[in-house]
């Protein structure tokens, strides 16, 4: 019997109504549509039941309700980075689960599964701290962070994940575990990369970086310019330090109002600036970069952390798109004229984005606790948005920059249906083999499987630390 099909009682419903905190909705019923909305519009959910959660206890008693009625368990907090619908499922929605706690003292917070990097940002810097969020800071917390989580501050600390200290998590046996690096390294070490394959992760605590400003934003300079601005950058980027992490995307924007004049309805060469040096010092190092084609818009300037998002200017708008990625070892001009034929002025490519991040830093190096994050020899990472109902450019361009490419993905670059065949390329063959002994000794039912789905091995494989 497939998911969908499983017959859920009046009584069972009622059961699990008395057990929980915030609201349990059906088909049907006010506030499931809303429920379920996603923020990447590319997925439709349209779960057999919707647990909007308020706290553990509440997430305790729908895992423990979906595995004995044969459920899927669907989690989401925001759906920004959704994979597949969770029909027939049962959906936890994490939105009410808000608690954060900053301390000061020991560089840290404490995060509930629904909280946004916004809040933290705003909360962390009273104190003159920043965590290690995305470019958008309405992304959920945890999701980001357990997909790795590559953002502005990438190059210089690393990984969201690299600094997560510990985890609350209930596992498809009903049980909440505490785990950490010390109490249950294996599941630690499954649990930052692997997404949420494993159980749903009620709280986070995490390391705080020592950042209250920085010197960024973006340059803006006309399509007809990319392959100068793009060859620019490329040379510039092996000689910056750590310190300054960038990117470059080719992007094409709507005529809408929302958009700057000088931008809409046009193919646009968007280069991302962060950097945590002096101003002065970030200012002379772009200098080739402002003089490498006239630029339309400029707005890198000095700025508080919590204006990060004027960095890459991502939409706060629900959107529905695919995103695929690939990482590339290195980049030559006949990379960069590749590129450019399939996704730069006069091609036909559609796609609203295609960017190229720069790697290596903190991001090429190994964790101080070590986490299932892989893929860490890449110097750039080279991501993709298309419209739905389209292919996108990265089925033409990406098999033709396969002579740069390491063969790897990363998770969190990788959104909607088509995105999951994807997923193991984002390890490499040993630990792709481990997570899925990891699977097998957590969740062998594969409880968790609406996400970005790593399989159990088959039974009869060792154990390795559950209990």
């Amino acid at each position: 019997m497939r998911a969908a099909e499983t017959v859920l009682t009046p009584a069972g419903l009622a059961e699990l109504a008395g057990q929980v905190r915030g609201p349990v909705l059906l088909p049907g019923q006010h506030g499931y549509d809303a429920e379920c909305a996603t923020f990447n519009l590319i997925v439709e959910h349209h779960p057999a039941v919707v647990v909007g959660a308020t706290g553990t206890a509440d997430v305790l008693a729908a895992v423990r309700f979906a595995a004995a009625n044969d459920l899927p368990v669907a989690v989401q907090a925001t759906g920004h980075g959704v994979s597949q619908p969770a029909d027939g499922a049962l959906l936890i929605s994490t939105r009410r689960m808000t608690g954060l706690h900053v301390d000061p003292h020991t560089r840290t917070a404490r995060v509930e599964a629904g909280v946004r990097w916004e809040q933290v940002i705003h909360e962390a810097a009273a104190f003159g701290l920043a965590p290690l969020n995305g470019s958008s800071p309405l992304v959920g917390v945890v999701g980001y962070t357990l997909g790795g989580g590559m953002g502005p501050l990438g190059r210089k600390y690393g990984y969201a994940a690299d600094h997560v200290r510990g985890l609350d998590v209930v596992t498809a046996d009903g049980r909440l575990r505490e785990v950490s690096d010390l109490r249950r390294p294996e599941l630690f070490w499954g649990l930052l990369g692997g997404k949420g394959n494993f159980g749903v992760v009620t709280s986070l605590t995490f390391d705080l970086a020592p950042v209250s400003r920085l010197y960024g934003g973006g340059l803006y300079f006309p399509g007809e310019a990319a392959g100068e601005v793009l060859r620019a950058w490329l040379a510039w980027t092996p000689h910056v330090s750590d310190e300054m992490t960038t990117s470059l995307a080719l992007i094409r924007l709507p005529a809408v109002p929302e958009v700057a004049e000088p931008l809409r309805g046009k193919l646009m060469v968007h280069l991302r600036i962060a950097f945590l040096g002096p101003p002065e010092c970030g200012e002379q190092l772009i200098r080739p970069l402002r003089a490498a084609a006239p630029v339309v818009l400029d707005t890198v300037t000095e700025m508080p952390y919590t204006d990060v998002a004027a960095i890459h200017q991502d939409t706060t708008v629900p959107v529905a798109y695919h995103e695929r990625n690939l990482l590339l070892r290195e980049l030559d001009r006949q990379a960069v004229d590749a590129l450019l034929a399939a996704a730069g002025p006069g091609s036909a490519c559609q796609d609203p984005m295609v960017e190229l991040r720069q790697l290596g830093g903190a991001l090429g190096r190994p964790p101080e606790r070590p986490n299932a994050v892989g893929n860490r020899d890449a110097a750039f990472c080279l991501t993709t948005l298309s419209p739905p109902h389209s292919g996108g450019v990265s089925g033409e361009l990406f098999p033709k920059l396969a002579e740069w490419a390491t063969g790897g993905s990363y998770v969190n670059f990788l959104s909607g249906p088509d995105s999951v065949e994807d997923v193991p390329n984002a390890y490499d063959t040993a630990a792709f083999r481990r997570l899925r002994a990891l699977k097998a000794d957590y969740d062998p039912g594969n409880l968790f499987r609406i996400n970005h789905n790593i399989r159990p091995l088959s039974a009869g494989n060792q154990r390795t630390e559950v209990g």
